[in-house]
């Protein structure tokens, strides 16, 4: 069973950025009381993470342009009942 975690992701991509700024990996790892290894392994994992995020955010994109269509399809719809409705009861 794994122990709980000392950062979460949000702090880990914090401490990542730093050292993309300039500071060494050694001072980032002091900084925080982390080992060199646990720091390339978050970044390791950042790395492969960043396409996933892109292929979630084409597949979200693609969702949202279906449910769009879905959305004006319903209200064209519901706009035609309800011109029908007060057609039918006016007469």
């Amino acid at each position: 069973m794994m122990g709980k975690r000392k950062f979460d992701d949000d702090q880990i991509s914090g401490i990542l950025k730093e050292h993309q700024a300039g500071v060494t990996v050694a001072d980032v790892c002091h900084r925080h009381g982390i080992s060199e290894p646990t720091f390339y392994r978050w970044q390791s994992r950042q790395g492969r993470n960043v396409g996933l995020d892109v292929k979630r955010v084409r597949a979200l994109e693609e969702e949202n342009q279906k449910l769009k269509k879905l959305l004006a399809e319903a209200m064209l719809s519901a706009a035609t009942l309800s011109e029908m409705l007060a057609k039918t009861s006016k007469g």
